[in-house]
């Protein structure tokens, strides 16, 4: 193709957020022909939503600013009109491509267009920067860009940008543009150094993926009930970090789990054991939310919420003030005990809980303490000794098979994998299939809130059962 000579529309569009639910909110097209700048359209768009907070903060746009702006469909035909017969251009083209597909789509016209990535070509024609976002790449290579995050700005920005592109490729007689040209819309996502056999191979199951670098070290992990879709969606991304992440990588791998959970303790695993380094780093807190349980003045035993280190009279240890608050009150409904008493309610009278109305009158002088420390203890009893140890049954990797979370005596083991021909006699048998991996703060919490959140779904296989199909 004779690049010289042909029509490209380098584009940039301001939006409310992400493709999959974002709208625009202003738009700057760049006609480029035989090399020269040639017609120069901008307009503000009214997204028909609000703008998020942080966004204005970003961009400077406001919906006071779009208020009287043409909406996209008042605006179509000027936009396709400018951009006919032409190859769009744009850095990170897939954001901005997506959300033209996608304004098109709405309006019931169709968006197809030949696109190259300057974000793609500069890795591939000016290797070795440290960052290939816009305002550092153009910093990099001396192109002057004020007012970035406004359409404009940073058009004239990637057209200076994509002109020198253009003239580097110039000597090979454009075999870089020329390769990039026909490229689907994943292949012009991905990282310049990653194989696109890595990226299809990916499963579209859940799981944890992995981002290595040129020397195999792992530098980044993530999980997703849909690992292709996760990965594929970082690639989109504009964010600073997935563009820093991606100048470094070089292989992908991942491991199918079949399950959110398994996922999830996966992920925890691999931060702990590799340390990523565009990975946050756990941070164990200083301190922890519990039950816990003394007996008062009146010599009524009283259960409490205490936030701190592990207490001696703690009689279970929750991850957040909601779980422990729950926790707390499913206790005090079952036994039918006092929310005074509970410390989920401060009177100096009787309890008149909005929620809890069972209680039998210890804090009315109705019922006597012996009965009522009675119901306590049985309560500190089933909080200690039910399910301590129990395997949480969840989808394996396959439909043949079950994924088991074993807990033994409160601590998390680890996961495996069940053919489902196979039947266990006995809870040890889970032993078997599981691999094992380290419990921590990490582990535990994630579990706790997983059994929180999923307490009505989840299947579990309590120790004393002795035979499990």
């Amino acid at each position: 193709m004779n690049f010289k000579e042909s029509k490209f529309s380098i584009v940039d569009v301001e939006t409310t957020g992400g493709v999959r639910v974002g709208r625009m909110t202003e738009i700057c097209i760049i006609t480029v022909i035989n090399m020269e700048i040639v017609d120069v359209y901008q307009s503000l768009i009214n997204p028909e939503t609000p703008i998020p907070t942080y966004i204005t903060a970003l961009t400077g746009i406001s919906d006071e600013m779009v208020y009287d702006a043409p909406k996209f469909h008042e605006i179509a035909e000027i936009i396709e009109m400018k951009m006919r017969d032409s190859i769009f251009v744009a850095h990170n083209v897939n954001f901005d491509f997506g959300f033209l597909k996608k304004e098109f789509e709405i309006v019931g016209e169709k968006f197809l267009k030949e696109k190259l990535c300057t974000v793609r070509l500069s890795r591939k024609l000016i290797p070795g920067l440290p960052s290939y976002s816009l305002s550092k790449l153009c910093r990099s290579v001396g192109i002057e860009l004020n007012g970035a995050h406004r359409a404009e700005a940073d058009t004239r920005a990637t057209t200076i940008l994509f002109l020198n592109l253009l003239k580097l490729d110039s000597k090979s007689e454009y075999e870089v543009l020329n390769k990039h040209l026909g490229k689907s819309s994943v292949q012009t996502a991905l990282p310049a150094n990653l194989p696109i056999k890595d990226f299809e191979k990916l499963p579209s199951t859940p799981g944890v993926y992995i981002f290595k670098d040129l020397g195999g070290k792992i530098i980044y992990v993530g999980k997703d009930k849909n690992i292709k879709k996760k990965v594929l969606a970082h690639f989109y991304s504009k964010s600073q970090k997935i563009i820093n992440i991606c100048n470094e990588t070089h292989a992908l791998d991942f491991e199918k789990t079949g399950n959110e959970l398994s996922a999830l303790l996966l992920e925890a695993d691999y931060i702990s054991q590799y340390t990523p380094k565009f990975n946050q780093t756990q941070k164990k807190p200083t301190s922890v939310y519990q039950i816990i349980s003394y007996e008062n003045q009146l010599g009524v035993l009283q259960l409490a919420l205490h936030k701190g280190k592990v207490s001696n009279t703690s009689v279970e240890t929750l991850f957040s003030t909601s779980i422990a608050t729950e926790t707390l009150t499913k206790l005090c409904e079952k036994f039918n005990l006092c929310p005074k008493y509970c410390s989920l309610q401060v009177t100096n009278g009787s309890c008149s809980h909005s929620k809890i109305k069972n209680c039998l009158g210890i804090c009315s002088q109705q019922e006597d303490v012996d009965s009522y420390n009675e119901r306590v203890k049985q309560a500190l009893y089933k909080v200690q000794n039910e399910q301590k140890s129990y395997a949480i049954v969840e989808k394996g990797r396959t439909s043949s098979e079950t994924c088991v979370i074993l807990i033994e005596n409160g601590e998390y083991k680890g996961f495996g994998f069940i053919d489902n021909e196979n039947v266990i006699e006995h809870f040890e048998g889970f032993k078997d299939y599981v691999k094992h991996y380290n419990n921590n703060f990490f582990t535990s919490k994630i579990v706790s809130a997983y059994l929180h959140k999923n307490s009505k779904s989840l299947k579990i296989i309590k120790a004393d059962t002795t035979r499990i199909n």
